[in-house]
């Protein structure tokens, strides 16, 4: 990783209004937002529907930015090759899903195959270790730090010293790996995760509440980040 150390702003779509789709990219291009995060679910990994793969080739249509899509599903290989088609930037899935092993490694080769950077999400109750016979293979680590399924949840502080664990793991792997954490991510709360090196902060519904301007989140939630950050290497 290069030692100048950068956060990016990944907005979460979903608290969003899903009945003008090219408004809400409209706001997060003009808010200095880097990437677009779209959570998939199923009702079954997690109790939550949102939307499937038309819905990520409808965002893909309506913008260049890049689109990490994050899939809460019970079966990701299963329908790899649908997101896959959806023409996203990364892909990841939960460790957790009770898929054999061979079909998660299947899955991450499609997303290669294809151009694509692939993942692998790990909940607030799993060992970052979880990841580790795929970790050669991975682009991102995805340190949830709230329990998938819902957004405007709080942040659970306890999860973050995953983020410099994973870290230190892609680092070893050489791959240029980054490390997204999702899940509680704001302004008040981007100094703790960029304490531990964060990369990318995944944030949802600060930038979509009425009272709030969208651009002054996504620039503090970089400052903050980058100040903690920044406090920890020099001590």
């Amino acid at each position: 990783m290069s030692d100048a150390h950068q956060v990016l702003v990944a907005a979460s779509i979903l608290n969003a209004d899903f009945s003008r789709l090219d408004r809400v990219v409209h706001k997060m291009e003009r808010a200095g937002a880097d990437r677009l995060h779209l959570d998939v679910m199923d009702g079954n990994f997690v109790d939550n529907i949102t939307f499937g793969p038309d819905i990520v080739a409808a965002f893909r249509r309506l913008t260049d930015m890049p689109l990490d899509v994050h899939l809460m599903i019970a079966e990701p290989a299963r329908y790899m090759e649908r997101f896959i088609a959806a023409d996203p930037q990364t892909i990841s899935f939960h460790v957790e899903t009770t898929e054999p092993d061979e079909a998660k490694t299947e899955a991450i080769a499609a997303i290669h195959e294809a151009g694509q950077g692939a993942g692998l999400a790990v909940s607030p109750d799993t060992p970052v270790a979880a990841v580790d016979p795929w970790l050669s293979e991975l682009d991102l680590i995805m340190i949830m730090s709230v329990h998938p399924g819902w957004g405007g949840q709080g942040f659970i502080p306890e999860t973050a010293p995953k983020i410099a664990e994973a870290r230190a793991k892609l680092a070893q792997a050489g791959r240029g790996g980054l490390v997204h954490v999702d899940g509680g991510v704001n302004s008040k709360t981007a100094d703790v995760v960029g304490a531990e090196g964060i990369d990318v902060c995944i944030v949802g519904s600060a930038l979509f509440q009425r009272s709030s301007d969208a651009s002054q989140e996504v620039e503090l939630v970089k400052q903050r980040a980058l100040e903690a950050y920044a406090a920890g290497v020099s001590r």
